[in-house]
């Protein structure tokens, strides 16, 4: 909607918070005036599409939704950063932090230090192994798993090898998204060799891990690629070099899917070059991230059930997650207006 006068922008973004405040699924609670409240948000790394695109919805989002922040910061897939970046976060008075550890098992001593201090976290995308978290905003990353698994093994006719570029290991999204892909594989796919590359999310690792197996095994019938926002380009110009970058449907073509939905997945799905990714809603991350800090600045509090935005909070041993859907996309529906990397500027 374009809104037409100032007065009716801001009429709209109020009834966009109050849409949300019935949206979730909420406990009746008093909450707190958080017309001073600020709220910290530590980006995780700048080197990925992916997350790339995340930070511009950030910005629009705490906009839209006319939240206040604290100056942003990006701990650049550096726990050591992200640390010291919520050390000034909390120095600064925020109210609520957002942060997506990468490393979800280094961050509990941190998680700590701010529940002492009363300051709730929503976590993005990773659910950090330890320490008490408000929210967690993240899709249901062992279903990237077996989803590519099952694409894979049907368009391979449950024969062959795949390559597997993983995540780092050491992330709860890496081993949710393995530890789906081999059980998957193992029961369904028995005939498919499945041959796991650690890459730690670093594109020049997959490259190098890439090419090393496609020298041992040059019959190497498909790819999974936990992270296209790191993994696409490096795999695709790789692929261009060998003379194995062959178009969907030709001889020679090696079934590719991906995770995470950029723009550059969809147009290489347009292009044949791979055939298929699971869009990893980056701005519903972002909305719902922003909103729930919101939510956690003003004291209101949630309890597990369905949303009304297509998802489901679900109880963890450390606090909640609400489970963001995350749909498969292919050359039938690589133009559907839904999907975030079709409407990313």
């Amino acid at each position: 909607m374009k809104p037409r006068s100032s007065r009716i922008a801001a009429a709209a973004a109020v009834a966009l918070v109050a849409g949300f405040a019935t949206a979730c699924n909420r406990d009746n609670t008093d909450s707190v005036s958080s017309s001073d409240a600020s709220v910290g948000i530590d980006l995780p790394r700048s080197d990925s599409d992916f997350w790339n695109s995340y930070a511009q919805y950030i910005d629009q989002e705490t906009k839209h939704q006319r939240v206040k922040t604290l100056p942003v910061s990006n701990s650049q897939n550096d726990v050591t950063k992200l640390v010291a970046n919520v050390q000034v976060l909390q120095n600064t008075g925020a109210k609520a932090v957002v942060m997506a550890p990468q490393d979800t098992g280094a961050i509990a001593s941190t998680l700590d230090q701010l529940a002492t201090k009363k300051i709730p976290v929503v976590s993005v995308d990773t659910r950090p192994d330890k320490g008490d978290v408000y929210m967690v905003v993240r899709a249901d990353n062992r279903a990237y798993g077996t989803k590519a698994c099952e694409y894979l093994g049907e368009q391979l006719g449950g024969m062959g090898k795949v390559a597997e570029l993983q995540g780092a290991l050491d992330s709860i999204n890496g081993r949710d998204r393995s530890e789906a892909f081999a059980s998957c594989m193992k029961e369904k796919f028995p005939g498919i060799k499945v041959i796991e590359l650690a890459t730690d999310w670093k594109g020049d690792v997959a490259s190098a891990k890439l090419q090393s197996t496609l020298s041992a095994h040059p019959d190497l019938n498909g790819i999974y690629m936990q992270a296209g926002g790191v993994f696409l380009q490096p795999t695709l110009t790789l692929l261009k070099q060998k003379g194995l970058l062959k178009p969907a449907g030709k001889p020679g073509h090696i079934t590719i899917i991906s995770n995470d939905g950029i723009p550059q997945e969809l147009d290489a799905i347009r292009k044949g070059q791979i055939d298929a990714t699971i869009s990893q809603p980056a701005d519903l991350y972002a909305r719902y991230a922003v909103y729930y800090a919101k939510a956690a600045a003003e004291g209101k509090t949630f309890k597990p059930g369905p949303t009304d935005h297509n998802s489901t909070i679900v109880k963890l041993p450390n606090g909640l997650e609400d489970q963001l859907p995350a749909p498969l996309v292919t050359k039938e529906n690589v133009d559907d207006t839904a999907l975030w990397g079709n409407s990313i500027s």
